[in-house]
């Protein structure tokens, strides 16, 4: 009687989270039409802040996506037996992240169908034209990987599909990060410290992602992780964090090496309004000292609910990063003629404004709705859900790898 209530329980709650997700979804595709129908006038955006609020949550999900995937990498490719029963799992959410990333970037661009203009005319030269190859890559890969998972019969090949998955994931968030570096058009990119910070940027984010859908699992199936498997986790995401500041403090410290962008650095760490404040508020204290905190203060660190809190902490500061250095890099004057006072009836030469509108936002949460939905039916049709066999780790020795 117990199990049959028990069934019930988790089907009705698989209904109820399919439509809440597909009324998200629904909500934010009708903003992108809305958009599209009207125009960019609908929006924050302007000549000069052309990437807003869609593009933080797109960005987010392609970097989250590739981060994910390093759970079943860490399995698969490294070794490490704790992690295999959560491979499946992980390379569900990297299609999912990446899926729902693309999508809001194409309806946000607007005419998504001339994307196939940039993949049947391939330049080079242009970052944008290498991830048209990255991106599909990436789904054919790790599709692949996840075959070789889930039948017994291709499990042999699991090691080599996963060391393919791995280094095309590095490849990918390398091309992510080099769009921005690439790019000489705004104060704050063109620097070589962009790719290997999106990478570890996505290692941080995508363990976050995933422990927060593991938790929540674990919680509707009424089963408890195991203590050391979580502290093994547990620490593996405050050694991403902390990396993922260094590399922020070695960018900024780079940044100010150089004259040209003390004026950038200036605004952003101290003069820029809302961008310092989300700064040193949302990235540095919420999103990387109070999770450090959580997971390591002993006072902290073992109380129920203290990993799940800073894993949703670190989801935090990452929005909150993303959106200073997207759209601070934006608001502020390119300097195209040093030491010269240049100004126009288009702003130039003056810090801009952007305020994102209600358009803009439900379409970043559509593209999250999008990626809850299919998470939710992959793990409902399929067996996802990590099992454990703690006995069998316990003597194998592999709790302590």
């Amino acid at each position: 009687m117990h199990l049959e209530e028990n069934s019930l329980f988790e089907e009705n709650l698989f209904y109820l989270l399919a439509v809440i997700g597909s009324l998200i979804t629904a909500v934010g595709l009708g903003a992108a039409l809305y958009m599209e129908h009207s125009g960019h006038v609908v929006t924050g955006m302007n000549n000069q802040v052309v990437w807003g609020m869609p593009h933080v949550f797109a960005i987010f999900l392609v970097v989250a996506a590739s981060g994910v995937l390093n759970v079943a990498s860490i399995g698969s490719v490294f070794g490490k037996t704790l992690y295999k029963a959560r491979a499946p799992l992980s390379g569900l959410l990297a299609l999912a992240m990446l899926a729902a990333g693309l999508i809001i970037v194409m309806l946000d661009l607007g005419r998504a169908d001339r994307m196939i203009v940039a993949m049947t005319h391939l330049n080079i030269t242009s970052m944008f034209g290498w991830n048209t190859i990255l991106y599909p890559g990436f789904f054919a890969i790790v599709g692949i990987y996840m075959w070789t998972l889930m039948d017994r019969k291709m499990n042999p090949y699991s090691k080599p599909a996963g060391l393919a998955a791995f280094i095309w994931r590095i490849l990918l968030t390398t091309g992510t990060g080099s769009i921005f570096g690439f790019l000489v058009a705004r104060q704050a990119y063109q620097s070589a410290m962009l790719a290997p910070m999106f990478i570890i940027m996505s290692f941080a984010w995508g363990l976050a992602v995933f422990m927060i859908v593991q938790k929540a699992m674990f919680s509707w199936n009424d089963k408890q992780l195991h203590p050391q498997i979580r502290a093994r986790m547990k620490n593996l995401l405050g050694t991403f964090v902390a990396a993922v500041f260094y590399f922020v403090i070695v960018y900024h410290l780079t940044n100010l090496y150089f004259a040209k962008q003390t004026a950038f650095e200036h605004f952003i760490l101290l003069s820029g309004g809302a961008f310092t404040v989300l700064f040193w508020g949302g990235y540095v204290l919420l999103g990387t000292l109070l999770p450090l905190l959580l997971l390591y203060a002993p006072a902290f660190s073992n109380r129920s609910g203290s990993v799940f809190a800073a894993a949703s902490l670190v989801l935090v500061g990452a929005f909150s990063l993303l959106y200073v250095f997207i759209i601070g890099a934006q608001v502020f004057p390119l300097d195209i003629f040093p030491g010269m006072e240049v100004s126009s009836s288009f702003m130039d030469g003056k810090i801009d404004h952007y305020t994102p509108s209600l358009p803009e936002i439900l379409l970043g949460f559509g593209g999250i709705g999008i990626a809850f939905t299919a998470t939710a039916i992959g793990v409902r049709v399929l067996k996802f859900l990590p099992e454990d066999d703690i006995q069998k780790l316990e003597n194998s020795g592999h709790m302590l790898d």
